[in-house]
């Protein structure tokens, strides 16, 4: 599904990510974990070019992203992002934040975003807030419809960037339950996390990140009880 070929990051003279190679396959559910500043977040950033790379290459199902001319906001469509701070319109309600990108990309129709829209909120128990406003949602609740939010366009991937950290820990647990949903289906996946319980029982892979390199990779088993680099020992001696 992607390929991050010799990726480089650097802001100003900082470099955040070190000539980063790895793949990401059909199907496979990637946790990447890691201590703060260790680039986490811009890695995930790099995969759908929020952030722009400053060397290598990223191919997303056989297209080069990183390519001059290539369709970005087309390759934006298949790859679904969910942030921290769960970015919906609070003017709209939940029914118009979920449909509003579908029907402005001509995607669907008005009834049928419509009946997606409310199979994705049945999907997450939330079918009864579609004409509530975001400012009357719970946290929890707010990350759940932003998850909604982006598998209304259907996408081939779904990118997290730490979708638990702004959360009370009683609102942590709906969120990650939506997510091992999606995973139990089938869906790629890239999740930055600092929950290492989610990571161990719901990766197929784990990145322990540190210092902008992909210090070690492998199955959760491998990673948490096995792990390789003395730097992952130490984060983890810190983290379980």
């Amino acid at each position: 599904m992607i390929v991050v070929n010799k990726l480089t990051k650097k802001f100003g003279k900082q470099l955040v990510l070190n000539n980063i190679s790895e793949h990401i396959g059909a199907g496979e559910k990637i946790a990447i974990i890691g201590p703060s500043g260790s680039g986490k977040s811009t890695f995930l950033r790099c995969m759908n070019l929020l952030e722009q790379p400053t060397e290598g290459q990223i191919i997303f199902d056989g297209t080069d992203i990183t390519a001059k001319g290539a369709d970005i906001n087309g390759i934006r469509r298949q790859m679904g992002m969910v942030f921290q701070h769960f970015n919906l319109f609070p003017h709209l309600s939940i029914m118009q934040n979920i449909t509003l990108a579908p029907l402005e990309l001509k995607l669907m129709g008005k009834d049928e975003a419509r009946e997606e829209a409310l199979r994705l909120l049945r999907l997450v128990n939330l079918e009864e807030k579609a004409d509530a406003y975001p400012g009357q949602l719970s946290g929890g609740q707010k990350q759940r419809i932003a998850i909604v939010r982006s598998l209304a366009l259907k996408p081939k991937m779904m990118l997290f960037d730490e979708p638990t950290s702004a959360l009370d820990p009683e609102m942590v647990g709906e969120v990650l339950e939506v997510m091992k949903g999606l995973a139990d289906d089938g869906m790629t996946m890239a999740v930055v996390t600092h929950e290492m319980g989610f990571a161990r029982e719901v990766a197929t892979r784990v990145f322990f990140m540190d210092g902008g390199y992909i210090m070690e990779q492998g199955t959760p088993q491998q990673v948490f009880e096995h792990p390789q680099n003395a730097r992952t020992k130490e984060f983890l001696s810190k983290v379980l």
